[in-house]
C-alpha cells in the first residue's frame, strides 16, 4: 500500500442565499409588475382629487366627531355654545369688571363675546388639528385615503360648531341693543377667510404633531399666549399706545386679531372703521392664501410618513 496521500478534490459550496438576493433588483422587478410603494404619495393634482372623491367622507366623519364628542354630557351639545359663553362670562370679570378693560369700549359685551366666539373658532381647529393624527392611527393604519382629510374633517366640525355659535351671538347683539345693518353681510367673507386659514394651520400642526407627540402639550400655552396677543378682552389698538413702535406695527398683522376685528366691524356698528387696522382685507387675504395653501402642500408633503413607525 503506497504511504503517498492522495489529495482531496475541493468540494463545492452551495450559493448562499444573501448572495442570490443580491443579485436580484427588486426595484426593477416592481416596477416591471406593476408594483408600487405602500403609501406611496401622489402627485399634488391627484392628492386633490383624491380628497374631493372621499368628501362625503370627510363630512360624515366631522358629523360622527361632533356627536361624540357631547354624546356622554347631559346638555349635549348645548355645550358648544354654553362654553364659549361661559368664558365669555369669566373674561368679563377678570377683565371688564376687575381690570377695567371695558373703558373706553362702546358696547363691550357685545365686543367681548364677538371676540370670544370667532376666537374659539381658531382656538378649536389648531387644538383639534394636533391630535389629527396621532389620535387616528388604527383608522390610518387600517384604511387607504388622503390623511389630510381627518384634519378637514376636524375643522369642518369646529366651523359647524360656529355656525350654532352664531345664532346665539346674534340674540346677544339684539339683547344688548345692535341693530342689524348692512355690515352684517361682511360676516361671509371674513368667515371663508378665517376658515381657509384654520385649516392651513391645522395641517401644519397635524404634520408636526403627528411626529411630535409632545406639542399637544405645549400647545395650550402656545394658544393662550396668542389670545392675549389678539385683543380677544380688550381693544388691542387702546393697549398698543403704549407700546414700542415696532410693536404698534407688529400687532395688527396678528391674524387671529385680524379676524376678530373684521367680524366686530361686521356685527357692532359702534365698531367703526377707523378702529380697523390699515389694510386690513388686504392682510386678511393674504394669511390666509398664505397659511391655507402652504399648510396644504407641507401637509401633503409628508403624506409617506403619517401612521408609520
Amino acid at each position: 500500500m503506497s504511504s503517498d496521500l492522495v489529495t482531496p478534490r475541493p468540494v463545492p459550496q452551495p450559493e448562499r442565499p444573501q448572495e442570490q438576493e443580491q443579485s436580484i433588483d427588486y426595484r426593477a422587478l416592481a416596477e416591471r409588475h406593476g408594483l408600487m410603494i405602500s403609501g406611496a404619495r401622489p402627485t399634488f393634482p391627484v392628492y386633490l382629487r383624491q380628497i374631493w372623491d372621499r368628501r362625503h367622507f370627510i363630512v360624515a366623519f366631522s358629523r360622527a366627531k361632533m356627536t361624540a364628542q357631547y354624546s356622554q354630557a347631559r346638555l349635549g351639545q348645548l355645550w358648544q355654545v354654553v362654553t364659549p359663553l361661559l368664558n365669555a362670562a369669566v373674561y368679563y370679570l377678570i377683565f371688564g369688571v376687575l381690570l377695567q378693560s371695558k373703558r373706553g369700549v362702546e358696547d363691550y359685551v357685545p365686543f367681548l363675546v364677538t371676540g370670544v366666539f370667532v376666537w374659539t373658532f381658531t382656538l378649536t381647529s389648531v387644538t383639534s388639528g394636533v391630535k389629527a393624527i396621532s389620535g387616528n392611527l388604527g383608522l390610518i393604519r387600517a384604511l387607504h385615503f388622503p390623511r389630510a382629510s381627518l384634519p378637514l374633517a376636524l375643522c369642518i366640525q369646529q366651523f359647524q360648531q360656529l355656525l350654532f355659535s352664531m345664532i346665539v351671538l346674534v340674540l346677544v347683539l339684539l339683547g344688548f341693543g345692535v341693530p342689524p345693518t348692512w355690515h352684517w353681510f361682511l360676516v361671509v367673507p371674513a368667515l371663508l377667510l378665517q376658515s381657509v386659514f384654520n385649516v392651513g394651520l391645522a395641517l401644519v400642526v397635524a404634520r408636526v404633531g403627528s411626529h411630535t407627540p409632545d406639542l399637544a402639550q405645549v400647545m395650550p400655552f402656545i394658544m393662550r399666549t396668542w389670545m392675549y396677543l389678539s385683543g380677544v378682552m380688550y381693544s388691542l389698538a387702546d393697549k398698543a399706545k403704549h407700546m414700542p413702535e415696532v410693536v404698534q406695527t407688529l400687532l395688527p398683522l396678528n391674524p387671529a386679531a385680524v379676524y376678530i376685528d373684521l367680524m366686530r366691524f361686521a356685527l357692532i356698528d359702534s365698531f367703526h372703521a377707523d378702529k380697523l387696522p390699515p389694510n386690513v382685507w388686504l392682510v386678511a387675504i393674504l394669511w390666509s392664501l398664505v397659511i391655507g395653501a402652504g399648510g396644504f402642500v407641507f401637509f401633503w408633503s409628508g403624506e409617506e410618513t403619517y401612521g408609520r413607525g
